[in-house]
């Protein structure tokens, strides 16, 4: 079983945006030495759900800060950017952490991003698949040309050149298709629970091909201790988080209650005991055939209550899930 941290960079209140980057990146060197296999960056713009623009920079500040652990993008946003430009910058992190950055793409959401970055609703509506092809192209080595409906431009070489395979968020049945008819492992979302995410691998079809989960993660003395400490920490974070998220369009929108969130989460991801976190993460591997996780380990919302956290499950989690 490989299992990373997942680095959302929440912005909980009475923090500095600045601070909570610098903290995340603590947090990876942490998780490195922790014994985790690797970090997994998410993307976000204009909300204090998350306050890291761009998941590949701060993967180049922990590539040099790091040495062993892997690094990946949870997601890059496709809709919101050149595919040829997010695949140079995937094949220099690639080359420049010696081979341990997975590039992580993603649709987005229909949201303010897109009229911001001048990408439009069309690119979240019809345009993923071509971009996604465009970025596969891109990452395959040589050169690359297109003549699409979004995208068209003459043959160019991609320098640095590097053959990666990258692993695409999937939310929807069309996503999940669409991976699949390209060979390319699924990252299945937080939000979702073990009879989900096996419903979108068996929908996927093929042979397991290194799909990735996401979820909470937090270890403490007691299961119920834990569960509690976070219902009463998280809210704080996901109320004004959550009510980030604008639509471009003006369609309604009804953000999620964060603290029915925060129950479903403590629910259905490794929350509590060691045991009773490596039984959960046991639990959903035989479920779904997942073997790969990514775990939320900030929930506290405190810099050294999430280093704390980091180090315990290394401590007493990692090796039950090693025997």
């Amino acid at each position: 079983m490989r299992i990373g941290i997942f680095v959302v960079a929440g912005l909980f209140p009475g923090q500095e945006p600045g601070r909570v980057l610098a903290n995340a990146v603590e947090w990876i060197v942490t998780a490195e030495e922790a014994g985790f296999d690797d970090a997994w960056i998410a993307e976000h713009h204009f909300m204090p759900y998350g306050v890291c623009p761009s998941p590949t920079t701060l993967a180049a500040v922990a590539a040099g800060r790091t040495t062993r652990i892997g690094l990946g993008t949870a997601v890059s946003v496709l809709s919101t950017q050149h595919p040829v430009a997010l695949a140079e910058q995937a094949a220099m992190l690639h080359h420049l952490s010696g081979g341990r950055f997975t590039l992580g793409v993603g649709r987005g959401g229909p949201w303010v991003d897109l009229e911001v970055f001048g990408t439009g609703l069309e690119r979240y509506e019809r345009g993923f698949p071509e971009a996604l092809d465009l970025l596969l192209a891109a990452l395959s080595g040589g050169s690359v040309a297109a003549d699409g409906e979004f995208f068209r431009f003459r043959e160019v070489p991609l320098v640095p050149e590097a053959r990666l395979r990258p692993v695409v968020a999937c939310t929807s049945e069309a996503t999940v298709e669409l991976a699949a008819a390209r060979g390319l492992p699924m990252l299945l979302g937080l939000h979702i629970g073990d009879e989900d995410k096996a419903a979108l691998v068996k929908r996927y079809g093929a042979a397991e091909p290194g799909h990735v989960a996401a979820g909470l993660a937090y270890v403490g003395d007691s299961t119920a201790e834990v569960v509690r400490e976070l219902k009463a920490a998280m809210p704080a974070w996901l109320e004004p988080g959550l009510a980030g998220y604008v639509p471009v369009d003006g369609r309604p929108r009804r953000p999620r209650d964060a603290g029915e969130y925060v129950d479903l989460l403590t629910r259905i991801h490794p929350v509590g005991s060691a045991a009773h976190c490596a039984e959960t993460l046991r639990r959903t591997a035989e479920a779904t055939g997942i073997e790969h996780f990514i775990l939320l380990m900030e929930g506290m919302g405190e810099h050294r209550r999430t280093l704390e956290n980091i180090r315990r499950f290394g401590a007493e989690v990692l090796p039950l899930l090693r025997d």
